[in-house]
């Protein structure tokens, strides 16, 4: 193909990935008493899932300081036409989600093509690892870390004289962009695999910067979750371990590719 076809092939895989966001929009915009008052709002109600699994832990381990019992503030709309862009945000950021597989799926398409066919076996099933990363990061993110943060920002306070009012795209925001980034987080392993393979990042490199990495992890856990150790461990556990894991898998993909090099070599010579 030449340079013209290749962003021909492009757009339409552009196109028809926009079509399948718009798909999902729709679907979200028509439901929305599901989608608000099922998914998005139920992280203002003390008896959420997550709350309810603190609670119990805490009485398990004998630390009541973990059991989220009040959220302190309400919501409010300001905007006169803020509840109506609110749904439209929501529903967008839904039906990115629900269209994700499917995007994952034409980015495929569009590269698969341009790679030899001992590439293509080292990333098989890009498509179906990419999209389990992608929902394992937005339920970690939904469950965990925006509840932990509207559960943080609801209760601080400088003054008790100051109440916490917030409003409803400030809430909507907090916990569509945390499940949103983290759902992209979540594809760290999927994208050391790639910049391995084309030599950009490798294992090396990762471990010399695991550190960094940790503390900024930490770091995070730490503002994102209740002053107390074993929440912040909760939050960090699972990040730290994708890291381990990215290093892992770009270990073993240098060591693929060099592989394939010395045999590349060896028939070459013969």
């Amino acid at each position: 193909m030449t340079f013209l076809e290749h962003l021909e092939e492009l757009r339409w895989s552009l196109v028809r990935s926009a079509i399948a966001v718009a798909v999902g929009f729709l679907l979200a915009f028509i439901f929305k008493s599901f989608l608000f008052e099922g998914i998005v709002l139920a992280a203002r109600d003390p008896q959420f899932i997550t709350y309810r699994g603190f609670c119990r832990l805490g009485e398990l381990l004998g630390v009541p300081s973990i059991c989220i019992q009040e959220l302190g503030f309400t919501l409010q709309n300001l905007p006169v036409s803020g509840q109506f862009m609110t749904h439209m945000t929501v529903a967008f950021v839904a039906g990115f989600i629900l269209a994700f597989p499917y995007i994952l799926w034409e980015l495929w398409r569009f590269i698969a093509p341009g790679l030899r066919e001992q590439e293509r076996g080292a990333v098989r099933g890009f498509v179906a690892a990419g999209s389990l990363l992608f929902l394992t990061g937005v339920l970690f993110g939904y469950f965990l870390l925006a509840p932990l943060t509207v559960q943080f920002f609801g209760n601080y306070q400088v003054s008790p004289s100051v109440a916490n009012n917030f409003a409803l795209e400030s809430f909507i925001g907090i916990v569509t962009q945390v499940t949103l980034w983290t759902g992209l987080i979540f594809e760290m392993p999927l994208i050391i695999l790639v910049l391995t393979r084309v030599g950009l990042v490798g294992p090396k490199l990762l471990r010399t910067y695991r550190k960094h990495a940790y503390v900024g992890i930490l770091v995070v856990s730490a503002v994102l979750t209740p002053p107390d150790v074993i929440s912040q461990i909760i939050v960090s556990a699972p990040l730290m371990l994708l890291y381990e894991g990215s290093i892992v898998l770009s270990a073993r993909t240098e060591q693929r590719a060099l592989r394939a090099r010395s045999a590349n070599t060896g028939t070459a010579a013969a």
